[in-house]
């Protein structure tokens, strides 16, 4: 029997599985996630696909829609 071996990491001085996939930590209203995701990976296409760009891309992208949603309530 093969058992399979769990990568782990330490968080604030506890031991957290790793994962290598995006969680949701919350819920956004409508379809908000889906939007700045797609917008995210937009802004990370046109600046290159740089690696360790994904957190900017992200805060980036969640302002532009979120910008987007004002104009439109206006």
């Amino acid at each position: 029997m093969r058992t399979r071996k769990t990568t782990t990491r330490k968080v604030k001085g506890r031991i957290a599985p790793s994962t290598n996939r995006v969680e949701k930590p919350f819920e956004l209203p409508n379809g908000m996630w889906e939007r700045i995701s797609r917008k995210a990976y937009e802004l990370w296409e046109q600046r290159g696909r740089q690696e360790g760009s994904s957190l900017r891309d992200w805060l980036d992208a969640e302002e532009i829609v979120m910008e987007e949603i004002h104009e439109a309530r206006e």
